[in-house]
């Protein structure tokens, strides 16, 4: 499939008209960057400011992405539109269950809410070792705010739990802070980040009796998986061979909800790192994954192929490349030829009225 989106700039007496062509790798098709970065230029001016000697100033790739992913929200129908208003909500969007508790007034219940996100966020605190440390830090925390019962500003425990999951999961390592007198730094800490990465426990109770199921099956295959590697394997003919290549592909999304995430489960495909102390100098490098085992190292116009090995290298810890953006697709679920498993359905999503249940 050839994805063809037409940006609209509102700063020209005329809109102008850019397509930005996302092409499979099957498809071998060539497109020009040069394109994409024109677009992207016209759509979001402020990514095309120039400073000394007239060179492009360096920006924010995080601050970049999400404006193209809004950008994109904008502009792509979803396929179910009777559920969302965007492809980039149905395959990107996530769902926060979030629960409310006023720390200084035992008067006041707890309040529900429901919070839509396109990304979430790893803090990066002196204790932080692994990612899934850091989200949880996030989602857990206390925040200031209006107290209706109290008529002020009083201090909340916010406590937030996934309610649905995308099939595209995008996480952003928080390294840029600002220092005082306003210096820009950046966290050089190192954070390991898995290759297959599991969201199970970020979920709300609700929606882990739905993922299990499908994580149930995957148990299966890795448990079977692991006992034929004990075993010799006996002599087969081609034939035998060939039959055992053919799979039967079972879709990640819920039956009632295509673009999300039915086992929790994702593997890595992409990497965005920074190399460098601030976020307004350095190095970014994007590292795609192509197949197993193998990597695109994108350095500006050089490209080189590279390992799992080298891309677990990018967790931090010095002046090396950073992770900085980790994008996750949704782990394939393959079965023998002829097998399949129940369709699995997800339950109606929980209004910001009822008591949410949320995993400890």
């Amino acid at each position: 499939m050839v994805l063809i989106l037409s940006l609209q700039t509102q700063h020209s007496p005329s809109p102008q008209l850019s397509e930005i062509c996302i092409t499979p790798w099957t498809k071998k098709l060539s497109f020009p960057p040069v394109l994409l970065l024109q677009a992207v230029h016209t759509a979001l001016p402020r990514f095309a400011e120039r400073g000394e000697h007239d060179v492009w100033v360096q920006q924010d790739a995080n601050e970049c992405w999400t404006e193209i992913i809004r950008m994109l929200q904008q502009k792509l129908p979803a396929q179910e539109q009777v559920k969302y208003n965007s492809v980039i909500d149905q395959y990107f969007g996530g769902k926060l269950a979030v629960e409310w508790k006023n720390n200084e007034s035992s008067e006041e219940p707890p309040t529900s809410t429901i919070e839509n996100f396109l990304q979430l966020s790893c803090f990066i605190a002196t204790e932080t070792r692994y990612i899934q440390a850091g989200l949880m830090n996030k989602l857990e925390e206390i925040v200031t705010k209006n107290s209706a019962t109290l008529d002020r500003n009083a201090e909340y425990t916010k406590k937030a739990r996934i309610d649905r999951l995308p099939a595209y999961l995008t996480i952003q390592m928080v390294r840029f802070f600002y220092k005082q007198q306003g210096v820009n730094a950046k966290i050089l800490k190192d954070v390991k980040f898995p290759l297959v990465f599991d969201a199970f426990d970020l979920c709300t109770t609700r929606l882990q009796q739905r993922l299990e199921p499908m994580r149930k099956k995957f148990k299966e295959l890795d448990d079977a998986e692991a006992e034929g590697k004990t075993k010799v394997p006996a002599k087969k003919d081609k034939k035998e061979s060939e039959k055992e290549v053919k799979k039967n592909t079972i879709p990640y999304w819920f039956q009632d909800d295509v673009g999300s995430n039915n086992s929790g489960l994702y593997e890595l495909q992409a990497v965005l790192t920074h190399k460098g102390r601030s976020s307004s100098s350095g190095h970014y490098v994007s590292w795609i994954k192509h197949s197993e085992d193998l990597w695109l190292k994108c350095d500006d116009d050089n490209v080189s192929a590279v390992t799992d090995e080298d891309i677990l290298k990018l967790s931090g810890g010095g002046d090396w490349h950073c992770a900085y953006v980790l994008l996750y697709g949704p782990k394939i679920l393959k079965l023998p030829e002829g097998e399949t498993i129940d369709p699995v359905y997800s339950e109606t999503p929980l209004e910001s009225e009822q008591t949410l249940s949320t995993a400890d």
